[in-house]
């Protein structure tokens, strides 16, 4: 799976534009309700899906009381990119080195590595160890309610709550690892449907200038098979050879008792 490059970011051509659908491509990596933090290995050949490690041990997300895993469908928009090297005008934080973060809102729970194309409706700004790190808003367009959701307004009036509860998540939820609780730009106020677009379509330039070597990307591996114009750009034979060469899925054994536990807080803190 060629995450950051093989899909493109707009659902439709750009001679659509953006600013006017606000349809994009989001590569799905963790269902909700799941607490396995499977993210996209950048730094790895052709970015496949992987579970994140640390010291060795398979991570998962913590349970923050009420909620059980992600509460949304979470992924990242293809061919875009947090540039550490920008710092955000609105913020003064500098990008986290990873493609734009979604939270699909929808009611259908996917699977890992779905592609859907999504509505986006607004952007949260969070500050996450003090790099800037966007999650965007976005409603999957194959939602029977879809249609009802065109900004982020809309959340509030037909998903009383869901905002909030973004919000508290995203604040607490490297709280049980022991890390401080994270921050927010705008003071945690979501931001609407255009000022997101006009986030994405930032980071996308950012994606261009690394995929065109105009950027030092650092660490992150931009062989692909689709931007024929990248000088990072592979034969499908290399490519093959990758996939063949990586190791074989091996079912994972049973999950840790403590991903299941929940972690309790108090509204004062």
């Amino acid at each position: 799976l060629f995450v950051l490059f093989s899909f493109p970011l707009c659902a439709v051509q750009w001679s659509s534009p953006p600013a006017s659908t606000g349809l994009f491509n989001m590569v799905v990596e963790v269902p909700r309700w799941t607490n396995a933090k499977m993210e996209i290995a950048t730094k790895v050949p052709l970015n496949p899906i992987k579970q994140d490690m640390k010291n060795g041990k398979m991570r998962y997300v913590a349970n923050i009381f009420p909620y059980k895993g992600y509460i949304w469908n979470y992924g990242a928009l293809p061919q875009t990119w947090e540039d550490p090297c920008h710092k955000d005008p609105h913020t003064g934080c500098a990008g986290d080195n990873d493609p734009i973060d979604v939270c699909d809102i929808g009611s259908r729970v996917c699977s890992c590595g779905d592609v859907i194309q999504v509505k986006v409706l607004g952007a949260l700004a969070l500050i996450d160890e003090g790099e800037m790190d966007y999650k965007i808003i976005a409603i999957n367009l194959e939602d029977p309610e879809a249609q009802m959701f065109n900004d982020i307004d809309d959340v509030r009036k037909y998903k009383p709550g869901y905002l909030e509860a973004t919000v508290n998540w995203f604040k607490l939820y490297k709280v049980p690892d022991g890390k401080p609780e994270n921050q927010f730009g705008f003071n945690g106020e979501f931001k609407d449907r255009n000022f997101a677009i006009g986030v994405i379509k930032c980071t996308h330039r950012f994606w261009q200038s690394l995929i065109s070597k105009k950027t030092d990307g650092g660490g992150i591996c931009c062989k692909n098979v689709s931007i024929h114009d990248s000088p990072f750009c592979c034969s499908h034979e290399e490519a093959e050879s990758i996939v063949q060469l990586a190791p074989k899925y091996v079912k994972s054994s049973s999950i840790p008792d403590d991903v299941n536990k929940w972690h309790f807080f108090t509204h004062e803190r």
